[in-house]
């Protein structure tokens, strides 16, 4: 074997090398700091105009009993208005339902900040359908997600007060 063959044979060793303890490095770091967890909401309302958007306007112009109507699906008397984390490091956490997708998992840009090791980085969505219901879907996480003690497979509607566990973590619609 010639001695330039060894010399990057070496070097190459030594650039993999490097790179596993950077790597070894970085999870350490996770591990001990964790994920950062952000004010969401206050940030929000500091950064959203005053004038109302359209949604809102309609909301406010609608009479009292027109409102949970909107949204183009039939919602009911019975329709869900908040989701509260019931068990786990956010137990008491509620997120208003206002038709808008609401994200579950480890990464800091999902809607609810799971601090669980059990839980993906991305591990499940909720969303409502065009009838009103809200749907919880699994976003192929390593440790699944349950709806009433049952792993979901396929995107499945949500009944009021069902729990969703996901890892440590328990949540529910609420009215």
């Amino acid at each position: 074997m010639s001695e330039l063959t060894l010399t990057v044979m070496r070097l190459g060793f030594l650039a993999v090398l490097w790179l596993f303890v950077i790597v070894a490095v970085q999870v350490i770091r996770s591990d001990l700091f964790g994920t950062r967890v952000t004010q969401r909401g206050s940030r929000r309302e500091a950064a959203r105009p005053q004038q109302p958007g359209r949604q809102q306007a309609r909301q406010q112009a609608a009479p009292p009993q027109q409102r949970g109507q909107q949204g183009g699906g039939r919602r009911g008397r019975n329709a869900p208005t908040k989701l509260v984390v019931t068990e786990g490091t956010l137990t008491g956490t509620t997120v208003a339902l206002q038709g808008q997708t609401i994200t579950l998992g480890r990464a800091h840009d999902s809607t609810i900040v799971l601090d669980d090791d059990y839980a993906s980085s991305r591990h499940a969505r909720i969303y409502p359908d065009r009838d009103g219901q809200w749907i919880i879907e699994d976003l192929g996480s390593t440790n699944g997600t349950y709806l009433d003690r049952s792993r979901l497979t396929t995107p499945t509607p949500i009944p009021l007060g069902a729990p969703i566990r996901i890892g440590k973590t328990a949540i529910e619609l609420r009215k």
